[in-house]
Order: C-alpha cells, then sequence, then structure tokens
C-alpha cells in the first residue's frame, strides 16, 4: 500500500494565505476548471441531439469533413505503424512484436475498408465498415481533441479539489485516490478513451499505482452516455431512459467494488510507474473544503506555461491514438469475425449460462451468449436480444455497458497506455464482471421495471 501523507489545513497557514489572496492563481482555476467542465461535462442540444460540447466538436468535425476524416484516420494508423519502429520498441519483447504485426494487419485492413475493393465479409456493414466508420474515425478525432482540453481539467487544480471531497468516498469503497473521480466522470460523460487518456497520464506522473491505475481502466473507463442511448434506442427501453441509466451506473460501480477485492486486481502490485517513487495523496484530516480550496491554489501556482500544457496533452493524445487505431481495426476485427461466422460464441456462453439460469430471466441461454459476444465489441449484445423480453433486454443493455472489456476498442486502448496488465488478466476480469453485472442487474430489473 502506497504510503499516505496527513494534513491539516492549519500546517502551513504562510502558504495556504499566500495561494489564497493570489488572483491569478484563483482566476486560472476557475476559469480554465470552468472551460474543462463544460467541454467534457455539459450536455448541450445542437440539431436536435443532446451531447457534451467536445462530442458536438468531434460530430462537426466528422460531417463537414466526411472526405479527409478517413484520410486523417489512415495517416494516423500509419504512424501508429512506423511509431515502433522509429522509438526501435517493435522488438523489445514478445508482445511488442505481436503487437507491431497486429498494427500493421490493421493498416492493411485499413486501406482495403476505405478502398471499399474487400471481400463481402470483410465490406458487411456490421464488420469493416461500423469498425472504421463508427469506432476509428471518431476515436481518431475524440482522443488527440479531448487531449488539448484536458489541458484545462489536469493542470490547474481542479483534480486536486475533487480529490480532496471525494476522498472519503473513493479509498474505502473502490481503494482509488479521490482525483480518480473525474476519471469515471469522465469515461461515462466524454468517451472511456478520453478516460483512459486521463488515467495513463496520471499514472505516468505517479500519481496512481499500478493497481490504482488497473482498477480505474477496467471499473470505471466505460462507454459513454451517448453510446448507451443508442443501446436503449436499439432495444426500445427510452421509455425508461432514467431508469436504465442510473441502475447502469450503479451496476459498474457497485461490481468494481468487488472486483478490486478479488484476484486479479487484488493481487496487483501498489507500486508507481517505472519505480518512481510517486506523488501519494495526501490523506485529508482537517476542514476538507478548506483543504481542497488549498491544494487547488497550490496545483494552480505551480502550473506549467499554459502553451506547454496544450502541447504536452496534444501529444500523449496523438501517441495514444496512433497505438489504438491500427490495434482496434485488427483485434476488432478478428473478434467480430468469430461472432458473426463461428459458433465460438455459443459455447462461451455456457460460462454465463448458469448464473442467467440461475436468476431466472427469460431467454436465459440468448442472453448468456448476448454477455459472452460482448467481449467482441459493447453494441453486438444488444442486436442478439431485439426480440426478448423486456427484462432480458434490459439487463443486457445494463451488461454491455457494466462489462467494460471488449476486444474491438477498450482492450487495445488499455494495452495503448503504460499501464502494465496482459490480455489474460484482462479477460478474466472481464468474466468476473459480467458474471456479477448479470446477478446485480437482473434482481433490479425485475424489481424495477
Amino acid at each position: 500500500m502506497p504510503n499516505l501523507q496527513t494534513t491539516n489545513v492549519e500546517e502551513n497557514p504562510k502558504l495556504q494565505e499566500q495561494t489564497m489572496s493570489n488572483v491569478p492563481n484563483i482566476l486560472k482555476f476557475v476559469g480554465f476548471s470552468l472551460i474543462g467542465i463544460f467541454i467534457f461535462f455539459a450536455p448541450i442540444k445542437v440539431d436536435g441531439t443532446s451531447s457534451i460540447p467536445l462530442d458536438h466538436i468531434v460530430t462537426w468535425i466528422n460531417t463537414t469533413f466526411p472526405s479527409l476524416t478517413p484520410i486523417y484516420a489512415l495517416l494516423v494508423i500509419l504512424g501508429g505503424v512506423i511509431y515502433p519502429f522509429a522509438t526501435k520498441t517493435w522488438n523489445k519483447s514478445t508482445f511488442n512484436l505481436v503487437f507491431t504485426l497486429l498494427k500493421i494487419i490493421g493498416l492493411a485492413v485499413g486501406i482495403i475498408i476505405y478502398s471499399k475493393r474487400g471481400p463481402d465479409w470483410l465490406m458487411n456493414e456490421h464488420v469493416g465498415p461500423f469498425l472504421f466508420d463508427s469506432l476509428v474515425v471518431p476515436v481518431g478525432i475524440m482522443v488527440p481533441l479531448g487531449g488539448v482540453f484536458l489541458a484545462l481539467l489536469l493542470g490547474y487544480g481542479l483534480f486536486e479539489f475533487v480529490g480532496v471531497l471525494f476522498q472519503r468516498v473513493m479509498r474505502p469503497i473502490w481503494k482509488t485516490p479521490g482525483r480518480s473521480a473525474v476519471s469515471a466522470m469522465a469515461s461515462f460523460v466524454a468517451s472511456f478513451a478520453v478516460g483512459l487518456l486521463i488515467t495513463n497520464r496520471e499514472f505516468k506522473e505517479g500519481k496512481y499505482t499500478i493497481k490504482q491505475a488497473v482498477i480505474i481502466a477496467t471499473g470505471f473507463s466505460t462507454v459513454t452516455v451517448a453510446f448507451m442511448i443508442i443501446v436503449a434506442k436499439t432495444l426500445d427501453l427510452m421509455s425508461v431512459w432514467n431508469l436504465y441509466f442510473f441502475v447502469t451506473a450503479f451496476v459498474t460501480f457497485f461490481v468494481t467494488a468487488i472486483t478490486v477485492r478479488i484476484w486479479p486486481i487484488s493481487k496487483l502490485p501498489d507500486e508507481y510507474y517505472n519505480g518512481m517513487t510517486g506523488e501519494p495523496e495526501t490523506l485529508i484530516t482537517g476542514n476538507y473544503l478548506q483543504n481542497a480550496w488549498k491544494q487547488a491554489m497550490e496545483a494552480s501556482n505551480n502550473a506549467t506555461n499554459f502553451g506547454k500544457n496544450l502541447w504536452v496533452n496534444l501529444r500523449d493524445g496523438m501517441v495514444m491514438t496512433m497505438n489504438m487505431l491500427p490495434t482496434i481495426l485488427s483485434i476488432g476485427l478478428i473478434g467480430i469475425l468469430l461472432a458473426e461466422y463461428t459458433p465460438i460464441f455459443d459455447f462461451l456462453g455456457y460460462i454465463f449460462y448458469p448464473f442467467t439460469a440461475l436468476v431466472q430471466l427469460p431467454d436465459a441461454f440468448l442472453v448468456a451468449k448476448a454477455a459472452a459476444i460482448g467481449v467482441t465489441e459493447m453494441f453486438l449484445p444488444a442486436l442478439l436480444v431485439v426480440e426478448a423480453a423486456i427484462v432480458s433486454k434490459f439487463v443486457v443493455a445494463v451488461v454491455c455497458v457494466s462489462s467494460i472489456i471488449f476486444f474491438s476498442a477498450s482492450i487495445p486502448s488499455i494495452l495503448s497506455t503504460e499501464i502494465p496488465i496482459s490480455i489474460p488478466k484482462l479477460l478474466v476480469i472481464w468474466v468476473q464482471r459480467t458474471i456479477l453485472s448479470i446477478l446485480v442487474a437482473t434482481p433490479l430489473a425485475y424489481l424495477l421495471l
């Protein structure tokens, strides 16, 4: 367990007086934080669609430059293929070698899909075009652009302020620092990729241990509210949208509180990135609001140059995007092809069938198969249960979000970070989360629907 420092607002009154009376620090903290909160968390309606400003910007770019964004995505994928060779990391380990090969495959697949000259099995609208148009291009725009705006959230005291206020909640329940509440909110409202970008940045700076980073990446970094709306529309659940949203959020975080206490997460080391000393969260013992303000002012006072902050976040966002996009295409394609053209998920469904039968779900095996397919792509389970009973549809809609881990995007995205977690352990966590989600969501569905 990382060492925790304790502090009280009275310990350094001189520093408190200096920081609290410094108007520029207050303006930086309040101004930049409010802009960042607006960009990532404030839902606004544009052309009849309600979403956060960042998502509207991405949609505007995608619709305004429809011929350029696919080319941009291909160039980013090409950069992702070149990057391991340029940094001489492509053969550093078997893992690096395999992922370099997968990136090359992703580039080839991207070119074929873009040229529209692939075989029918690849050009099926639920396979290649879905991966490229619905995942690769939006994520390719979202992450670097989100990285720029993250400079407003990360650098001027908001994390420190939120971290103190949420410390009493996050640490005892989820064993993560209070600042991780921002990553959790960003994932739900902005994007799991944005949440991972925040987590990776904080991990590399020594703010999270390996265990804490894995908890956040596998327990909080789920899909967005926008995706949940698509699932709810597909399964005709918009009439109970509020119920669906809050049950899903509850199940997601409740399941995370359990998985952090069992293997493999419970046995992960409380060590920092590359053996660094790290900056463990200060354990607050005095007035929480005053301490939150004090730490925010200190962070604002110590903030780097605004231009440099923007550049560092843009650079990190682009590197992560280059690592993500080619593997989304290659790993995602493999998973979807297995789901579309093989019976493997009929067999995997038997992992979850005892649990769907135990809670007496209608269409128990169909729900079990849908849960199994969720490891390839989060939207596929919804397509499988469109004609099922309302309780089954509701449970599947919850599980496909709360399970978090899937091959088309989140697994390659997590592996593209510096967080050291293997695919086998990710799959174990996926099985745990899926089973627990079924067991928790089903009684709630019966009770509330």
